[in-house]
């Protein structure tokens, strides 16, 4: 049971203890810190594709003696099936590394992705350019592998930041530290928009170099639990984490079918999958649009796409924080999602105006990119550490991989379909699908809202017999008979 800290338990210098709820100690700082800008070096090298994106079809259509494709809408189909292809690996790596990342060293899964992923990465964006290489078979194969090896970083990042942090603190401390997404979008549009007139293999080549250079950051500084450094924490938060029936030592790994059937998986893994296929929808093509579809310069687009990513932000921090004081997360996600569908008719329907895309696109990211954040985090991170595995068994990275491989299957889906459906109907008809996958992912959670609708009434009525059997046996007066006595249907 939880030990309940008293105002002048809490020293005044002890700002994050209030803030979350959770003794800091500078491990916490470093793995808040090294997992949250390694997982945005990784965003940042997989952002810098969808920002660079009208200038590859440029290289791909115009500036070589033989075009590789022949037409910009063949070259925009081609860049439709490499983020297919991309997420088809990532999925198909999520599943498979989740069942890693409980089985061996996070830390040591974690250093390895981030070198091979910027090898990977300076190879298809760097070279390829350098050297002439317009292949899309070469591509294909590059991108594909960068995919399968990005792959590792959730479920193990989740993992590592459930093992530090408490449930009391999940929602206010994953809420902020989900935002990484967003903070290495941010900065590989940033790369992008400052160094595309260089070239784009410039933005390939910056990109990974900080991705490679982070990543022995990770491997020589970064605890993956906190049995790893026990010896070193202080010795009442040992006290603490007992009390919280939290384990000093590494729990067995639990099983990848096991894990489907924990209370809530399937039904948040089907929710992501539509809701990830919006999201990633904005993250691949919202520059592209901006950019075909509004007319604006590619750098000027991919500037105002961030505003998209700062929605997200300021949703995942707010949203996790006041989801702490609820029983149940679930109803933020679901009014959220309603609200989305609303953004996102407006935006369809925004005129070609940057104060008004900027405004538009942070209430988009709001409601889209805020829920995206909770389920694939600090809900995540719930499931894994739910009551029936707690000091057991070890399912945080499992049950990661298995929700964001299931959205990501979704997002992939999705991918094939956007630059086909928007050159046959148009972008007011992807963004209409996008408001359907949105009601799609409400749909899904219904089940749950309803179940945790059941088990409050069934938990209050146990509490009010509880409190009427009490008073019986206590203080049987006159008073509590007679009230006993009355019939229930009386009339006003």
């Amino acid at each position: 049971m939880p030990r309940i800290r008293f105002r002048n338990d809490v020293s005044s210098e002890s700002f994050w203890t209030r803030v979350t709820g959770q003794k800091w100690t500078k491990h916490h700082v470093f793995v808040f810190v090294h997992t949250f800008m390694s997982y945005a070096m990784l965003h940042a090298t997989r952002k810098t594709l969808s920002t660079a994106k009208p200038s590859l079809i440029h290289a791909w259509t115009s500036n070589t003696s033989t075009p590789v494709f022949p037409t910009q809408q063949a070259a925009a189909e081609f860049l439709g099936v490499l983020d297919t292809g991309f997420l088809i690996a990532y999925a198909i790596g999520l599943y498979i590394c989740g069942i890693l990342g409980d089985n061996y060293n996070p830390r040591r899964l974690l250093a390895f992705g981030m070198m091979s992923s910027s090898i990977v990465v300076f190879c298809f964006g760097y070279l390829t350019e350098t050297f002439h290489v317009y292949s899309p078979l070469v591509y294909s194969f590059l991108w594909i592998l960068n995919g399968f090896i990005q792959s590792v970083g959730w479920p193990v990042e989740v993992s590592i930041m459930g093992n530090w942090f408490g449930h009391n603190a999940r929602g206010a401390v994953m809420g902020a530290w989900s935002s990484c997404a967003s903070v290495g979008n941010i900065i590989g549009t940033l790369i992008a928009s400052y160094t595309l007139y260089l070239g784009y293999q410039y933005s390939f080549m910056i990109a990974c170099s900080l991705l490679f250079i982070y990543s022995f950051l990770v491997f020589f500084q970064l605890p993956s639990a906190p049995w790893e450094v026990s010896n070193e924490i202080l010795p009442d938060q040992i006290q603490e984490e007992n009390e919280d029936d939290e384990p000093t030592e590494r729990p067995p790994p639990i099983g990848f079918f096991k894990a489907w059937l924990l209370p809530g998986v399937i039904a948040y893994s089907l929710a992501y999958a539509c809701l990830k296929l919006v999201n990633y929808g904005f993250f691949f093509w919202l520059p592209f649009y901006l950019h075909a579809g509004l007319h604006w310069p590619e750098s000027y687009a991919d500037a105002l796409s961030t505003w998209y990513d700062v929605g997200g932000i300021v949703a995942a921090v707010l949203a996790g924080a006041f989801s702490d004081h609820m029983r149940s997360r679930t109803p933020v996600v679901f009014i959220m999602l309603l609200l989305a569908t609303v953004s996102l008719y407006i935006y369809a329907h925004s005129p070609a105006s940057y104060n008004w895309n900027a405004f538009l696109l942070i209430v988009a990211g709001f409601f889209i990119g805020g829920p995206a954040n909770m389920i694939s985090s600090s809900i995540t991170a719930d499931l894994g550490k739910c009551e029936q595995l707690r000091g057991n068994a070890e399912a945080l990275s499992t049950v990661t991989g298995i929700i964001d491989g299931t959205g990501s299957v979704g997002a992939a889906i999705g991918q094939w379909f956007i630059p086909s459906v928007q050159h046959w109907f148009g972008w007011d008809a992807v963004f209409y699908g996008f408001i359907v996958m949105i009601l799609c992912t409400a749909l899904c959670l219904t089940p749950v809202l309803y179940k945790e609708h059941k088990d409050r009434r069934l938990h209050r009525s146990e509490e009010v017999d509880s409190l009427l059997q009490s008073d019986s046996d206590e203080n049987p007066s006159d008073d509590i008979q007679e009230i006993r006595r009355r019939p229930t249907n009386t009339a006003a």
